[in-house]
């Protein structure tokens, strides 16, 4: 039988789709946001990814945002949970009372449909969509149509991610995407936090009020923060719950995360398309942190910026938005 696989089985008792492909495997949680759970090698033991445990599940299932890969539309916080589009404004619930904003938007739970797996001499993969129209949970809060359809592979270069959105409806819609990634440091068995050292490719740092929104000005970088830019830092260094512009170094928009004492180099490439990094650590507790890629500025649509300059992007009817990432070792 071929070491490469994809099939249907569960993960701590959620219905799941696992991928296997020489060293790597991969679990996707359709009904849980389409979250990619769990990304491991198997041969070393790494497991890269901050996975819940089985008496984590239900907290899990209830706010799915700092394990595996849970997809964020809209992403992040929204003042007294509006959110104004085309001479209109949506109301969000506010779900954060200590800021008085709405938080993380309304994919991140629901259940999307499997459309295909398999695996090839060249991968092993999973599709999955959720499709939102009038009948749709998500409709209430965002009336639009459209698709999100994810495709996940692993093969011999890591883990590759595909995202797309399609447009169904009939008028414009937002297109606000973030990733919730939540990265073990360490991910090597025997390794200590303290052996890590995280480069990603920042800018500026923008300035939060009280209510964690921007207020439109920046701050200065720590010298931390500047090695972070560089050649990197321990990844609890203080507690971390700070945006930044996104600016690609050497053509792409990603996170370093070195093991010093293993010698290994975990590299995840965003894309270039998103606009802002987002990282929060867990008020700097060892174990894991959310390097989180993220299409618009926070509180986007509530400012006065230009909309290319912070990410308010836009998908007329029939358009399709896409982009990829990639998690690998070197």
């Amino acid at each position: 039988m071929s070491s490469n696989q994809a099939y249907r089985d569960t993960y701590q008792g959620e219905p799941a789709v696992w991928l296997k492909f020489g060293r790597y495997e991969a679990v996707l949680l359709p009904e849980v946001g389409g979250n990619l759970i769990a990304f491991r090698d198997t041969e070393n033991g790494y497991a890269f990814l901050h996975e819940p445990t089985a008496e984590e599940m239900p907290a899990f299932k209830a706010r799915p945002f700092i394990h595996g890969i849970p997809v964020l539309f809209p992403p992040n916080r929204f003042e007294d949970g509006k959110f104004p589009w085309n001479g209109r404004t949506l109301e969000f619930p506010v779900n954060e009372p200590a800021t008085g904003n709405h938080l993380h938007g309304f994919v991140h739970s629901e259940t999307f449909e499997v459309e295909d797996f398999g695996a090839t001499a060249t991968e092993s993969y999973v599709v999955a969509a959720l499709k939102v129209d009038e009948r749709s949970e998500v409709y209430k809060y965002l009336p639009f149509r459209f698709t999100l359809r994810l495709r996940y592979a692993i093969g011999e270069n890591g883990l590759e991610q595909q995202f797309t959105v399609v447009n169904d409806g009939e008028e414009t819609m937002p297109c606000l995407f973030a990733f919730h990634t939540s990265v073990n440091a360490p991910f090597v068995p025997g390794s200590s936090a303290k052996d890590y050292r995280l480069k990603l490719t920042i800018g500026e740092r923008w300035h939060m009020s009280e209510r964690m929104l921007p207020t439109g000005e920046f701050q200065p970088l720590s010298p931390n923060e500047e090695a972070m830019k560089g050649e990197g830092v321990y990844p609890f260094f203080e507690s971390l719950d700070n945006h930044y512009t996104a600016v690609p170094q050497n053509g792409r928009n990603r996170m370093e995360l070195t093991d010093t004492k293993a010698g290994l180099t975990l590299v995840y490439d965003a894309g270039t398309s998103y606009k802002e990094w987002m990282i929060w650590n867990n008020g700097a507790t060892e174990g894991f942190f959310c390097p989180e890629p993220q299409v618009s500025l926070v509180n986007a649509p509530n400012t006065d910026k230009p909309a290319d300059e912070i990410g308010l992007f836009s998908l007329a009817p029939g358009e399709i938005w896409q982009e990829r990432a990639r998690i690998y070792v070197k």
